[in-house]
């Protein structure tokens, strides 16, 4: 493929593993330096970078905290100069009963997936819209279309995001930066601890083309997003689902 985001850098939250790894990887062969994100573990952004080569900087951060991520920012732009793309990723892949949820447990989900998503886009907006072609992708759930049961905070937060993603469609059209949201599928994905059993809607839910999908396959869509053919897509939902959900 060509290196048609040459020249840009992109931020990745959550980009230590799975998915968030498979499209920090995908930017960079691309032709995109990547700021390689995630809240914990410097092994695992460490071997991302590796993997990218030099144009990869790796930066531990919270991005449900405002200072960090306003840090992260600002570091990777003394460093870079500019900011083009910015991938929401980072989630948290809880799985518990509705009645064991406390108020803290709720604050702490949602606030990784809706609130850092929002976060991050604030820290970002200046740079992208200094941006030629400033592109912010959200990575959202299936689940926010299908509901599951045992993830009322995971369901409500990823809805959130979409409704998000259209409302920063419309308030960022005018500086020619684009918002879209990709919403994977059943992905084989290595799960967490904290991801629990599979999910009610994973159980009942098959794609027709008869298995899962790849990180990889999630990542060509948000490259393409990124990418000078997407310019005139903003505002929409991608589902990269192999047909499992249709909405």
């Amino acid at each position: 493929m060509s290196k048609e985001l040459q020249g840009r850098v992109a931020l990745v939250t959550g980009a230590g593993r799975n998915i968030g790894r498979a499209i920090a990887i995908a930017l960079a062969d691309a032709g995109a330096t990547v700021v390689v994100n995630a809240r914990k573990s410097q092994q695992e952004i460490d071997s991302v970078c590796s993997a990218i080569g030099k144009s990869a900087m790796p930066i531990l951060a919270d991005v449900t905290d405002p200072a960090a991520v306003e840090a992260m920012v600002a570091q990777a732009l003394e460093r870079f100069g500019r900011l083009d793309i910015l991938v929401n990723n980072a989630a948290v892949r809880a799985l518990e009963p509705i009645e064991r949820i406390s108020p803290e447990r709720w604050r702490e989900v949602t606030g990784v997936i809706l609130d850092g998503a929002w976060l991050c886009a604030r820290a970002c907006l200046e740079a992208l819209r200094k941006s030629d072609a400033g592109a912010i992708i959200n990575i959202g759930g299936m689940s926010a279309h299908t509901g599951s049961a045992g993830r009322p905070h995971v369901v409500a937060a990823k809805a959130g995001l979409e409704g998000l993603t259209r409302a920063l469609a419309h308030d960022l059209a005018p500086q020619g930066v684009t918002v879209n949201c990709v919403v994977p599928g059943l992905i084989a994905t290595e799960r967490g601890a904290e991801s629990g059993a599979h999910s009610a809607h994973e159980g009942r839910r098959e794609s027709v083309l008869g298995r899962r999908g790849t990180p990889e396959e999630v990542a060509a869509a948000v490259r393409f997003l990124a990418g000078p053919g997407a310019r005139y897509i903003t505002g929409q939902t991608l589902h990269v689902n192999g047909g499992a959900h249709s909405p």
